[in-house]
């Protein structure tokens, strides 16, 4: 919890009181239903909760903003990004049904009411958000083919309405054609621990 507030020190008791009970509540659950590998989960605060609020730094939503954060497995960056913006709205799918009844546990466990999930395949889900997010799940091409229907036309945030994608490692060849309306932003500018060295976060304007 400490490498939360060494990067976000302003949060209020009730945000960090909620960051704080994420680390027992997946713990729990990860011995039910395994959404994170157990290698991993001795990173947790760092390479699940951290990672997820990488958007944070990039983004501060204004309140009421929709966001979809597709391909979630247990809830990330969803969860983070939820107990962080409680003025926004998230709704977290995935195709796996058990790492869906995670989300909805965690969620419920900390009174997340700007959490709604739903086991669907993005592509089957119709409505449109301001934003949609997500943590690496394909390559960028074939994940913005199927999020681009997904984008509402009207703006309320400072930075335009688009997908915010978390990925790691050399993506040049992938982003090419899309070059115009993207940004690209390494993580080691806001955090400084090896982990983040190669990591980035991808924002293509819809």
């Amino acid at each position: 919890m400490d490498i939360i507030t060494k990067y976000f020190p302003d949060l209020s008791e009730e945000k960090a009181n909620k960051f704080a009970q994420l680390g027992a509540l997946y713990e729990e659950w990860n011995n039910k239903i395994n959404v994170i590998s157990r290698k991993d989960f001795d990173h947790f605060y760092e390479r699940h909760v951290l990672h997820s609020l990488a958007i944070a730094k990039f983004i501060n939503f204004e309140p009421g903003t929709t966001i979809l954060d597709v391909g979630t497995g247990g809830g990330f960056p969803g969860i983070p990004l939820a107990i962080f913006f409680p003025e926004c709205r998230f709704h977290l799918v995935d195709s796996i049904g058990k790492k869906i009844k995670v989300v909805q546990a965690v969620a419920e466990a900390l009174h997340l009411n700007n959490v709604t999930a739903e086991q669907v395949r993005v592509e089957n889900h119709k409505p449109t958000y301001d934003f949609v997010v997500s943590r690496a799940v394909t390559a960028f091409p074939a994940f913005v083919n199927l999020c681009r229907s997904k984008i509402k036309n009207e703006q309320r945030n400072a930075i335009s309405n688009g997908i915010l994608y978390l990925k790691g490692g050399d993506f040049g060849d992938e982003i090419e054609l899309l070059k115009k309306s993207i940004s690209v932003t390494p993580l080691s500018d806001y955090f400084e621990e090896e982990f983040f060295e190669t990591k980035k976060v991808i924002h293509l304007s819809l």
